[in-house]
């Protein structure tokens, strides 16, 4: 370790979500150890929080360690068409469901402006692909798993 990485001390954008991240593990922790739901096999409905804090509290160990060691690298600028894309495709996902579109539809749409903002430009296609997934999955949950996720007037055919 060389005398300037002595000066520089930690990384602090890597220290800051490291503690964030052991900080909401923490919340994990204490909320899962708190839920009185018992079950009569053997993995209950509270192990997955834990499954969760552990993850958390190894990505908040490993940023901790990047902050003492290297730093985090230096981000590139972003490409704001894309992330304008990818976001109008959240809102269009938001919004379709709000507005009772239904979940195949809202995954439609999701699906094309996500492909789009990472550079596709076969919208037609990736349209087709997102209905196709959105549908199936829908009927997965639907038929399958007997879980109903938001219906428009699409899934109601299949109801």
């Amino acid at each position: 370790m060389t005398n300037d990485k002595l000066a520089r001390g930690a990384d602090r954008p890597a220290l800051i979500v490291g503690l964030a991240l052991l900080a909401v593990a923490g919340v994990v922790y204490y909320d899962a150890s708190q839920q009185t739901i018992t079950s009569n096999y053997g993995v209950g409905p509270t192990a997955m929080p834990y499954v969760a804090c552990v993850g958390l509290v190894l990505l908040g160990l490993a940023h901790l360690v990047v902050a003492f060691r290297d730093g985090l690298p230096k981000p590139e600028e972003a490409d704001t068409g894309a992330l304008l894309w990818i976001v109008g495709g959240l809102v269009g996902l938001i919004a379709c469901i709000a507005f009772g579109g239904g979940f195949t539809i809202a995954v439609t749409i999701l699906f094309s402006f996500t492909a789009r903002g990472f550079g596709r430009r076969a919208f037609a296609m990736d349209a087709a692909i997102g209905f196709v997934m959105g549908l199936t999955i829908f009927l997965v949950f639907a038929k399958l798993l007997t879980l109903l996720l938001p219906a428009g007037p699409l899934e109601r055919l299949f109801l």
